[in-house]
């Protein structure tokens, strides 16, 4: 089972400078987009679904919305 995964405006504005997007957004796929809740994430002040993984040096902080299979990524802080 797969998981959309859609960008909040703030990280969608940070990923479209980014230089390896496309190649940010397939590793995101593979990783996140399959598995919302491995993949070295941790939950964020106690709360499941509230996460933060790093992915290809950038680090993410995002919702998962199970019940729609949705990943939002909500900030994106890339590496320098």
């Amino acid at each position: 089972m797969s998981y959309r995964i859609t960008y909040a405006p703030p990280a969608d504005d940070v990923l479209a400078k980014m230089p390896d997007a496309e190649a940010f957004r397939e590793a995101m796929a593979r990783s996140i987009g399959l598995d919302p809740y491995g993949h070295g994430s941790t939950a964020v002040r106690g709360e499941r679904d509230r996460r933060e993984a790093t992915v290809l040096g950038a680090i993410v902080l995002y919702y998962v919305s199970g019940s729609v299979l949705t990943v939002t990524v909500v900030r994106l802080i890339p590496s320098l």
